[in-house]
């Protein structure tokens, strides 16, 4: 079960009440742990457990977010629906600052980054790990915990294809497997040949999770070990924008679009449920653009005129 940074004010049975009601609601592992990290700095900015919080204290903690801290969208977000969580679920609150409560959706395009700068960072991965770790991600349109989470019955070699498994909102879904991601896939898995695992913890760390018999999940290699792997590497190459991981997956959708994929395969192979959510990547390319400009002057070239000269 994830468990937030301690907290005097957040912990024992209220904690784990609500660990558990996120797990029946069937929510993701950085759901999960995004809303109980949201009540937890609830608790410590009024300085009391959050069953004890008033509604008066709930509204002053998301302005101080808002207006003082300057938090981004997607964080206040999260902040909202893991407190709105909360107080409607675990610890109920009929209360109208949750039911009148919007905040505004802004929506940023994501950053993309070329071809020569995916090869780049993988060629500036200081271990074979990792360096297999990120093409993998970039070559499948995979998500950090995706790609972690990635075992060898998920590879079906003979169709070309890898069943990613329980990605965002639950679903499955089947990407097409490149050859070289195969190869060096099959070639990483030589150095450890974990009986399940495509990307187990390291070492030391495999040992002591084997031993203490924990989860799957627990025993892949660790996020922090890639977020800090990226760190150094864009510490290195300045991209002139912000590059994290993710930076991949949508570099993999604006890639296969710029090649002549449709966006009804992208969307699939993203596990996006609209493709609305797939169409974003039209305004990261113009390669669409450039198509139409050449069939458009192919379907309308000048006719011929028969009117007296």
């Amino acid at each position: 079960m994830p468990r937030s940074t301690h907290s005097n004010y957040f912990t024992g049975e209220l904690y784990t009440r609500m660990a558990e009601d996120l797990h029946l609601g069937g929510m993701g592992e950085r759901t999960h742990a995004g809303y109980l990290r949201a009540v937890r700095k609830l608790a410590e900015f009024c300085k009391t457990s959050p069953d004890k919080i008033t509604e008066d204290q709930l509204r002053r903690f998301f302005l101080h977010m808002k207006n003082d801290l300057h938090y981004a969208y997607g964080t206040l977000r999260v902040a909202f629906s893991g407190i709105k969580f909360f107080y409607t679920r675990t610890c109920k609150r009929d209360w109208d600052s949750l039911k009148q409560m919007k905040l505004q959706n802004v929506k940023s395009l994501p950053e993309v980054i070329t071809r020569k700068q995916v090869l780049q960072i993988i060629a500036l991965a200081r271990t074979q790990r990792m360096a297999v770790y990120f093409w993998t991600v970039y070559s499948l349109g995979l998500r950090m915990q995706e790609g972690l989470n990635l075992q060898v019955g998920d590879i079906d070699a003979e169709r070309g294809m890898v069943h990613v498994h329980h990605g965002k909102g639950a679903k499955d879904r089947y990407v097409p497997l490149p050859t070289s991601t195969l190869n060096l896939l099959r070639e990483y898995w030589c150095t450890h040949r974990h009986r399940k695992l495509l990307f187990p913890a390291d070492g030391r760390a495999c040992r002591i999770i084997a031993k203490r018999g924990r989860s799957i999940a627990q025993a892949t290699m660790s996020p922090t070990t890639v977020q800090h792997a990226v760190k150094l590497i864009t510490k290195q190459i300045d991209f002139g924008k912000k590059v994290s991981l993710h930076t991949l997956r949508h570099s993999y959708a604006t890639h296969l679009l710029e090649a002549g994929v449709s966006l009804k395969a992208i969307q699939k192979y993203m596990g996006h449920s609209s493709l609305q959510t797939t169409m974003i990547y039209l305004h990261l390319t113009d390669s669409a653009e450039v198509n139409s400009r050449k069939v458009i002057e192919q379907m309308f070239q000048k006719p011929k005129m028969n009117w007296p000269q």
